[in-house]
């Protein structure tokens, strides 16, 4: 595949449920290396059209391409191969309650993999570090993380197969402060160290503001702004300005 071409392209989707009508045309794109945010008011679809987007959910009309496939007009095949090449991290972690967080890790490597066995712990310990978790951390249960190093975990279990892209559905949320800008700076260093499109949905302002290369706001059914942070922050839309005054009013607190 050609790398200047855009690791995700979003192009004039529509999503409809009944007589609702969620999307109207949205159409964005989202290069190799960075780390792009989608953000909107509540019931603007922001984690369905992440859900078309991985192959989850069919749009009712228009494209989505991942790594240059098709999500919804190509073999079966083919999609499954994409898939491989990406990872995922859904909102509430969804790691396997009833195994280790090393033996999370290593379900798609043992699925997808094809490894020697003599590597996959090597594999699933360099996963976990990466994730920023301690070595001992893969022995543990999911119960016994807290939150932080829940999400922590289905970072690593994300990047098993070593993605080209990663998708992150509010990846903050029920973290307290410290632990959720600590967990920021970690998908910044993987988009920076490893080179990977990182696309997330977020309500997380500070999430939106400190580590976003690019900005995504849907209303209306379609695409408001997209443009880094910086240059959204000075749009004229009421939305927009709700959104962004809350950072205001608590800095004058």
């Amino acid at each position: 595949m050609n790398a200047s071409a855009p690791a995700i392209e979003v192009e004039d989707v529509v999503t409809r449920f009944g007589e609702h009508r969620v999307h109207d045309g949205v159409s964005f794109a989202v290069r190799r290396g960075t780390l792009t945010a989608i953000i909107g008011a509540s019931g603007t679809g922001k984690t369905v059209l992440l859900r078309e987007i991985v192959g989850l959910q069919a749009p009712t009309a228009g494209r989505v391409r991942v790594l240059g496939t098709d999500m919804w007009a190509t073999p079966e095949a083919e999609v499954q191969a994409v898939k491989r090449r990406f990872g995922m991290m859904f909102q509430d972690g969804a790691l396997f309650s009833s195994l280790s967080v090393a033996e999370n890790v290593a379900v798609p490597l043992k699925e997808h993999g094809g490894l020697p066995a003599e590597l996959l712990a090597p594999l699933v310990q360099l996963r976990l570090a990466q994730a920023g978790l301690e070595a001992d951390a893969g022995g543990k249960m999911p119960s016994q993380l807290s939150g932080g190093m829940r999400k922590r975990a289905a970072i690593a279990r994300a990047l098993a197969l070593e993605p080209e892209v990663l998708f992150l559905d509010e990846p903050t949320s029920g973290l307290d402060p410290t632990t959720a800008r600590g967990f920021d700076r970690l998908v910044r260093d993987l988009v920076d160290q490893l080179g990977i499109a990182v696309l997330l949905v977020t309500h997380d302002l500070d999430t939106v503001l400190t580590v976003v290369d690019r900005l995504i706001v849907l209303a209306d059914g379609r695409v408001l702004a997209d443009a880094p942070p910086a240059e959204v922050v000075r749009i004229d839309h009421p939305w927009i300005r709700a959104y962004f005054s809350v950072r205001t009013m608590v800095g004058k607190g």
